[in-house]
């Protein structure tokens, strides 16, 4: 990846403030995708030529100036061998990015022989130098870093002084013993440009590099964790919705048998009630269809706008707002239901609310299947703290619908409760009867 890309990712993610020198990258990077200079060798290979075009260029210039103001040319074997020695010292570039080392100290040996040709008072410093230490600085490390600039400091300081006073030409104002201490002093003064400065850069380059790339990575972690848990949300909400699909058709379809059992014994002694009784089922019928084309709408896969698919038609899953509406129809089918409210009454948060309903669906609809004839209380305690829902009923009568065990009966009502953190007991009463019970801690968020 890019320093470009690595740069998007981070700054998409929040993680980092944006480079002063993120534009021109973006803008150099878009311009070397265009012309196929995708690769580091690619791009190192043209850098070399275009840093070897430039430095010959400059070298060109300097020696047309030198004649033009000092009227002193320089022998065309010595500029045919700066040039060669500065194209050679450019094209190094090609290999910076593998051998960081040997360009720098290649480099700056070529340097120093371009200096030992040039007249004392000429002054000429390639481009590729500071290309070199620039790129040490963005990926050594720092003890290799500190030791190949020293070594490339003293090689050009050390070395480069003596030798281009020693071999260079005496001047009219300026003896040889004297040009060769101001060459070195010189040097001196010009390597902090040319090996310190860029390999600071660079250092600083590379240091936000990878400190980039690290919140890359740490950015792209936390996208995956976020998405495993959105999928371990999404996963768990079709278990809670395949729940209510289960409720909401046993509650159903137990009070739609005992109905049309009722009507088939009216047929033939009471026609208007059986025909009263087969409307109740008929109507029944289209509610459970309504919320079942509900649940199975909330379980199928998002549509493209991003929001769940829902059949037309689908009802919403009902609340406490829906208990006197359940409690209703239970007293329908025969059931003695008493409803006490304690407390003043205060909206539950939404999962808490379908959950209460759900448990109070479930408990009568056991009461019904098990206690046939038994009453029931229905108990809501609003605390400032607290909200308790108790179910409980009396002990059933001789004759108690049979039904087969329904696996997510009591499972499925503590799967319930511990999602939105109450407490449950369920478990018979001293007198023979049942009670559900389940209570959960309130604060402002919750209502």
């Amino acid at each position: 990846m890019s320093e470009r890309d690595q740069d998007t990712a981070a700054r998409a993610a929040g993680a980092v403030p944006a480079s002063p020198f993120a534009g021109a990258a973006d803008l150099a990077d878009t311009l070397l995708d265009r012309v196929g200079l995708r690769g580091e060798t690619a791009r190192d290979s043209a850098l070399a030529v275009v840093v070897a075009a430039a430095s010959v260029g400059l070298l060109g210039l300097v020696a047309f100036l030198l004649e033009r103001l000092e009227g002193e040319a320089l022998p065309l074997g010595t500029t045919a061998s700066l040039a060669a020695a500065v194209a050679v010292q450019s094209l190094l570039l090609a290999v910076r990015r593998r051998f960081p080392e040997f360009c720098l100290l290649a480099g700056t040996a070529i340097q120093v022989l371009v200096m030992a040709l040039l007249p004392l008072e000429v002054g000429f410093q390639g481009l590729a130098l500071f290309v070199a230490a620039y790129t040490c600085g963005t990926r050594l490390p720092t003890l290799r870093l500190t030791a190949v600039t020293v070594v490339a400091v003293a090689l050009y300081w050390l070395v480069g002084g003596p030798v281009q006073g020693m071999l260079a030409p005496s001047v009219d104002l300026v003896p040889l013993p004297e040009g060769a201490l101001m060459a070195w002093l010189g040097l001196l003064v010009s390597a902090v440009p040319t090996f310190v400065l860029p390999a600071l850069v660079g250092v600083y380059t590379g240091t936000r590099r990878r400190y980039t790339e690290l919140l890359r990575l740490r950015a792209t972690e936390e996208i995956r964790a976020q998405r495993e848990r959105a999928e371990a949300a999404v996963r768990s909400e079709r278990t809670r919705m395949a729940r209510e699909l289960h409720d909401i058709a046993a509650h159903h379809l137990s009070g739609m048998v005992v109905q049309a059992g009722a009507a088939e014994r009216l047929v033939g002694r009471d026609d208007g009630a059986a025909r009263e009784a087969m409307a109740w089922v008929r109507s029944q019928g289209k509610e459970t269809l309504a919320s079942l084309r509900s649940v199975v709408g909330a379980l199928r896969d998002p549509g493209d706008d991003g929001r769940t698919a829902r059949g037309d038609g689908g009802a919403p899953v009902p609340g406490l707002s829906a208990l006197d509406r359940l409690v209703g129809t239970e007293r329908d089918l025969g059931t003695a239901i008493e409803v006490v409210r304690e407390g003043e009454a205060y909206s539950l948060a939404p999962i808490a609310d379908v959950t209460a309903y759900r448990l109070v669906q479930e408990a009568l609809s056991n009461a019904r299947d098990h206690a046939a004839g038994a009453r029931v209380r229905v108990l809501l305690r609003y605390g400032p703290e607290r909200f308790a829902l108790e179910v409980a009923n009396g002990p059933g009568g001789s004759r108690t619908t049979e039904r087969e065990h329904r696996g997510l009966g009591v499972l499925g009502m503590r799967e319930r409760a511990q999602v939105v953190g109450a407490d449950l007991e369920v478990g018979p009463t001293g007198e023979g009867g049942w009670r559900v019970r389940w209570e959960m801690p309130m604060d402002g968020d919750e209502r």
